[in-house]
This record gives C-alpha cells, sequence and structure tokens, in this order.
C-alpha cells in the first residue's frame, strides 16, 4: 500500500518476506498436522521437517532429537535442549532468534504506541491553552487598538476646532439652522 500518491516518493508500508514466509510456513504446519496419538520420540534421527509436521513437537538440531514440546514451561529449559538448536513451527528459525526478533518487533510497537499517545495528549493540551506568548500578543494588538482610537478622536476634535476658527465647519445638515428657529 503506497502514501504520497502522485506527489513523488512516499512512504511504503509492506511486511517483511521474512515474516510473510514464517507466517505461511506456521500456517501450514498447524493446517497439516499428525494425528495427536503420534509420539514425537518416532521422528528422532529423522528430518526436522516431519518431525515439525505435529505442532506439539520439538526439534533440536544438536543431537537431531525430536522431542514433546514442554507445555508447563513457554520456553523450553536448556537441559532439554539449547534455544539456539532449538526449532518449533518451522526448520529455519531457532528459538533465540525468534525471542529477540519478536522482543524487538514488541519494544518497537511499544514505543511506536508510546509516542503517538504522547503526541497526542501534547497536541491537546496545546489546543486547551493559549500560549503565553499568544495571550501576550493579544493584548498589545488590543491596547495598540485602543491607543489607535484615542489619537483618531483626538485628531478629529483638532481638525473640528481649526475649522470653526476658520468658518470651515461643516454641520451635518445645512437646514438644520432653518428649523431650530
Amino acid at each position: 500500500m503506497a502514501f504520497g500518491g502522485a506527489r513523488g516518493l512516499g512512504l511504503r508500508w509492506e511486511l517483511p518476506r521474512g515474516a510473510v514466509a514464517l507466517f505461511l510456513l506456521l500456517l501450514s504446519a498447524a493446517a497439516t498436522p499428525e494425528p495427536p496419538g503420534a509420539a514425537c520420540s518416532q521422528n528422532t534421527n529423522r528430518t526436522c521437517e516431519e518431525c515439525l509436521r505435529n505442532v506439539s513437537c520439538l526439534w533440536c538440531h544438536t543431537n537431531k532429537a525430536c522431542l514433546d514440546y514442554p507445555v508447563s514451561r513457554i520456553l523450553p529449559p536448556s537441559s532439554l535442549c539449547k534455544l539456539s538448536s532449538a526449532r518449533w513451527g518451522v526448520c529455519w528459525v531457532n528459538f533465540e532468534a525468534l525471542i529477540i526478533t519478536l522482543s524487538v518487533v514488541g519494544g518497537a510497537v511499544l514505543l511506536a504506541v508510546a509516542v503517538c499517545c504522547c503526541c497526542c495528549c501534547c497536541r491537546r493540551k496545546k489546543s486547551r491553552k493559549p500560549d503565553k506568548s499568544e495571550e501576550k500578543a493579544a493584548r498589545e494588538r488590543e491596547e495598540r487598538r485602543i491607543r489607535q482610537e484615542e489619537r483618531r478622536a483626538e485628531m478629529k476634535s483638532r481638525h473640528d476646532e481649526i475649522r470653526k476658527k476658520y468658518g470651515l465647519f461643516k454641520e451635518e445638515n445645512p437646514y438644520a439652522r432653518f428649523e431650530n428657529n
């Protein structure tokens, strides 16, 4: 999905090919599991792919053993198999790399959410309260407007006095003199 349209180079949001491949392999492994009665130990000394067809199995690459995944623990203990040689779901990703990748991705997502929340909160605070500099500028504009009105009124009264002195004062209605008599 491309953003930016015809304005030139835009940001492209795509899933990495490795993540898509991992997802598809996990999906295919989950879609074709072996019957639940089949023990994982039957696939020892075979291939990793044969062992991991059953999603409850764990492949240990160092001793080519197919083991039952210890469901009571999240990660397999090192006495069972080292994390760097343990495989689950797909053969080309070991637990160590999986844990590092998932923690980095999870941390990046959490960081992005935190930054977005902070940005939204800061914008909301700014929009609620006018800035001190904005308040000062508004006060100064109002003071200038009031001074300007005072100067205009003063200049108008001076000009009216000069007009009266020289007889140039224009009355609002020249017929008003006749009506008042």
